[in-house]
């Protein structure tokens, strides 16, 4: 017995030993890359992370990307400046280093072999992330509820933004009194309501959430806005204009050429299609695996070059419009409201969903600050149309 004992304490020594020496060779891998571009494990910089538990060194060698999101989550590390972190480690490509384990391989081969975001799959992102409560989202953005992100050129605050967005849009679409619009992908109605009521134009939005579409009805009560609890493929009838603010997202790469078709097939012959979309650096399937587990299932971040293969048998592309760096100052002014608004909230959700919004917020700040995100806005019109020039505001 006291020999078994014995043998079981120096097995769970030995175990213990391993794992110390793998957890220092995830460290000591880990500083080599942080080194050059400023950051120091347990430093004194805003940026640098505060390792508690020694745990996550070989979380985040075993899971990547979703291992460093959740012992976040879980507390097992803390960074004052998180934005500013994800702005060096993505300078430094730490991310490609990583997509080499698992979890981004099978979310590659997984987005490869199915289709993650075909029309059964397409509402899990309403239930999962926009039906999340309309109270956080109240709180967190401005008063148009525009998810998206704002235009700051001229704009001094989040709002001013926001409408400076919302009133760019228009004016690229060259909107006319009387005109029918469809708004694929309205959220909450603030594109909708904003082009009803200072353009005069009637307004048909769609969106794949319940909440959205009952408090965007609410929002538009008394406007020429009809807000439908449907999906793009299952839309019939024409417009004049379309518009798609934040939702080529959700469309995937599998099915960004049945959504060019769709909106060729919705538009009439002489109209104006305004996307606009977050864009990837690069051409990929999948997305990040932490994202496409706890913020947007099934998402997918095109590029220029996926959209524009996607645009050639069905429109030319009049304008192509990037303002990436808007975003970051966009999502941390979301991030700022999200925080100052925590106290009026905190009982509807958990500790692990205020970390795990946080770290949201600001990593993706981070992407778009690094430029490994863009912010893409394309004026698209249907080929062979024999149009005149289109001349783009700014």
């Amino acid at each position: 017995m006291t020999q078994t004992l014995e043998t079981a304490t120096e097995s769970n020594l030995y175990s213990k030993t391993k794992e110390n020496k793998k957890q220092t060779k995830v460290k000591r891998w880990l500083e080599g890359r942080f080194a050059p571009v400023g950051i120091e494990i347990n430093g004194d910089k805003p940026w640098d992370p505060q390792i508690h538990d020694s745990r996550f060194y070989d979380r985040l060698f075993r899971e990547g990307s979703v291992g460093a999101g959740e012992s976040y989550m879980d507390g097992w590390w803390d960074c004052v400046e998180l934005d500013e972190l994800f702005n060096r480690l993505l300078s430094a490509k730490l991310d490609v280093a990583l997509k080499t384990k698992w979890a981004f391989i099978k979310h590659i081969l997984v987005a490869r072999i199915l289709n993650l975001q075909n029309q059964k799959r397409a509402w899990q992102v309403g239930e999962a992330h926009y039906d999340a409560g309309n109270d956080l989202y109240q709180l967190m953005l401005d008063d148009t509820m525009a998810y998206s992100c704002g235009y700051w050129q001229e704009a001094d605050n989040l709002h001013q933004a926001q409408i400076a967005k919302l009133d760019l849009v228009c004016r690229k679409a060259q909107l006319q009194k009387g005109e029918r619009v469809l708004d694929i992908g309205c959220g909450w109605g603030s594109f909708s309501q904003y082009a009803a009521q200072h353009y005069s134009v009637d307004v048909t939005g769609i969106t794949i959430s319940k909440e959205q579409q009952q408090l965007a009805q609410e929002r538009c009560k008394g406007l020429p806005v009809d807000i439908q609890l449907k999906d793009y493929r299952s839309l019939k009838g024409k417009f004049d204009k379309l518009i798609s603010i934040g939702m080529f997202e959700h469309v995937g790469p599998k099915n960004y050429s049945a959504y060019m078709k769709s909106a060729h097939n919705l538009m009439k012959d002489e109209g104006i299609f305004v996307l606009h979309t977050i864009g990837s650096a690069v051409s990929q399937q999948g997305t990040d695996p932490w994202i496409h587990k706890y913020i947007f299932p099934n998402g997918a971040i095109p590029s220029l070059t996926q959209i524009s293969q996607s645009c050639e048998p069905y429109f030319v592309i009049e304008d192509v419009h990037n303002f990436g760096p808007d975003y970051d100052r966009t999502l941390m002014n979301w991030q700022h409201n999200f925080e100052q608004s925590w106290a009026q909230i905190k009982h509807l959700y958990s500790e692990r969903f205020y970390r795990m919004w946080n770290y949201y917020l600001k990593t993706c700040a981070g992407a778009f600050r690094c430029r490994n995100l863009q912010l893409f806005q394309l004026v698209l019109r249907k080929r062979h149309s024999q149009l005149p020039r289109y001349s783009s505001p700014r």
